[in-house]
């Protein structure tokens, strides 16, 4: 499997691109802010673009898309997110080839936010960055979080964890990392444990030396 993760501008996002190295097909997710860098790789190693997945629709996430489908051709890529006819299940297989994608939905951040899962790797777009989570905008919207952030907690803790921005000390970890070292993750039994952090998070960093 070919797996990249890009530097892609904004507010350190990473786009991501994985591909099979029998016959190049590859997905690519997230190509925005900037998606010159995920066209460079495409353009290098020869890549022929089957799906193109948004792990949600903020802007920062999605503006490359044009760019990736004038690449290919729209005609011939798959588009994912969470309100498309692809996905209405809460977990859906995709192919590319010898490998098995799955598109995982994880509301929280967004109602249409997605994590996508290729062998031991999950890349989990504003849902979950390395030792912090995505922001929500209601209390229903961080219990979808606490709910999908559980959901992902199920995962084998070998699982390497991708986020859509570099916000954390290093740029990728794995779900035990986050297990021991995420506190969001750490008050996953008590939803209230866990909305409180949210409500105070700005005085947790300052008081725990986050930045």
């Amino acid at each position: 499997m070919f797996f990249k993760q890009v530097k892609s501008g904004g507010d350190r996002n990473f786009a991501y691109i994985i591909a099979s190295g029998k016959t190049k097909e590859a997905a690519v997710i997230d190509p925005s802010p900037d998606a010159w860098g995920v066209l460079d790789i495409i353009k290098r190693e020869n890549l022929k673009i089957k799906y193109l997945i948004n792990t949600h629709s903020h802007y920062d996430h999605s503006s490359g898309n044009e760019d990736i489908k004038k690449l290919a051709g729209a005609e011939n890529i798959n588009y994912i997110n969470c309100y498309g006819s692809t996905l209405k299940e809460n977990k859906v297989q995709l192919h590319i080839h010898d490998l098995v994608v799955e598109a995982i939905k994880t509301p929280g951040h967004t109602p249409d936010s997605i994590c996508i899962k290729a062998g031991d790797k999950i890349v989990t777009g504003d849902t979950l960055f390395v030792g912090k989570v995505g922001g929500t905008y209601s209390e229903d919207d961080a219990r979808d979080e606490f709910e999908s952030l559980k959901k992902l907690m199920e995962l084998p803790e070998e699982t390497e964890v991708w986020p859509g921005h570099d916000y954390g000390v290093m740029p990728h970890s794995t779900i035990v990392y986050e297990k021991a070292n995420n506190p969001f993750i750490k008050r996953l039994g008590s939803f209230s444990d866990f909305l409180w952090l949210k409500q105070n998070w700005a005085q947790y960093k300052i008081e725990h030396g986050i930045k």
